[in-house]
């Protein structure tokens, strides 16, 4: 879930987004100051938008919302004086974690493609990676599902050339640490750190 707010932009108006949905099919239920936007078929939620928002929740700045409890708390006490009673729930764990890359075999429908099964701790994860140099039992940054890059892209479960993927195994340059190397490749770590860490203190 990403959450923004741009008061010169946009107006005072926080935008909540929770899943895409392509427009043709967006179907939208206001109710005083707020507007929930879901599936006309599915019914599945792709966000709200809190109108006034200020007086609701203390926001300052423009841009992407650094989330907290409290500003989750805040946002569902809004959208239930405003008759919404559905609970918005954040997984608040690290997005950008260490993994163990415990396998890799190579993908059957694409020569520079490798499936990978990446141990982070709390779960194993099915990564498909196309970097030259991953190899089994390398320390590695996994950005989770719902990461966003630095470069503003969000991570999304996928399907690459018919195999299922669920995160990314990253490169220096695509996590935007200083001095990273421009040749292709994965970040490979050599520390003490454990799958599941967080990477980012």
């Amino acid at each position: 879930m990403n959450v923004f707010y741009n008061r010169e932009g946009i107006g005072d108006t926080l935008l909540i987004f929770i899943k895409e949905i392509p427009r043709e099919k967006r179907a939208f239920d206001r109710r005083q100051d707020a507007v929930r936007i879901y599936d006309a078929e599915t019914k599945d939620i792709a966000g709200y938008n809190l109108f006034h928002a200020s007086k609701y929740i203390a926001v300052n700045g423009a841009g992407p919302l650094e989330l907290s409890e409290g500003i989750i708390n805040d946002i569902n006490k809004g959208l239930s004086q405003n008759g919404f009673e559905e609970k918005l729930e954040v997984d608040f764990s690290p997005k950008f974690v260490i993994g163990h890359v415990v396998s890799k075999e190579k993908h059957p429908n694409a020569d520079k493609l490798n499936i990978c099964k990446v141990n982070i701790g709390t779960e194993m994860l099915q990564i498909v990676c196309g970097a030259p140099n991953v190899n089994e039992g390398q320390k590695v940054v996994v950005a989770k599902v719902g990461a966003v890059m630095p470069s503003g892209m969000m991570i999304k479960h996928a399907e690459l050339r018919g195999v299922a993927s669920s995160g990314m195994i990253c490169s220096a340059k695509e996590l935007d640490l200083p001095d990273a190397p421009q040749e292709k490749g994965i970040l490979v770590l050599d520390d003490s750190r454990t799958p599941g860490d967080a990477f980012f203190e």
